[in-house]
């Protein structure tokens, strides 16, 4: 076998191999770390796994820090006599278009709007000449 038909051969077989490694086993974003931590001249640092463990108590911080919104929402209340203002209110509802900022994101979708149907009384005619 000649060297060019072994290097035909081989060289895709290569390439797949190194695509494989480089996206599949996480070494490009390996590489990227180390890439910006060389621009920005720090020392390099080992790259540490993060784990997330989900658990269904809360922690002792934000138990801490709900206490703490409690109780300066008591104080607030209680100093301004604006406790129990919003009562009985139940929040707007809260849409994907709502989040986008269109012109009309802070109205309820459930609400009615303006009856329009007397305008045509006060336009008369002139709706018709428009046309």
């Amino acid at each position: 076998m000649k060297k060019n038909e072994l290097k035909d051969i081989l060289k895709p077989l290569i390439k797949e191999c190194i695509k494989e490694v480089i996206f599949e086993d996480g070494t490009l974003s390996g590489i990227i770390t180390e890439v910006v931590q060389g621009l920005q001249g720090t020392t390099k640092q080992p790259i540490v796994e993060k784990k997330v463990i989900k658990s269904n108590q809360p922690s002792p911080a934000i138990l801490e820090a709900r206490k703490s919104l409690e109780e300066t929402k008591r104080s607030l209340q209680n100093s301004t006599g604006l406790k129990g203002i919003f009562e009985g209110t139940t929040p707007m509802h809260q849409s994907e278009q709502s989040s986008q900022g269109g012109a009309l994101r802070d109205i309820d979708p459930n609400d009615p709007g303006i009856d329009i149907s007397g305008m045509m009384k006060v336009v008369g005619g002139a709706w018709n000449q428009l046309k």
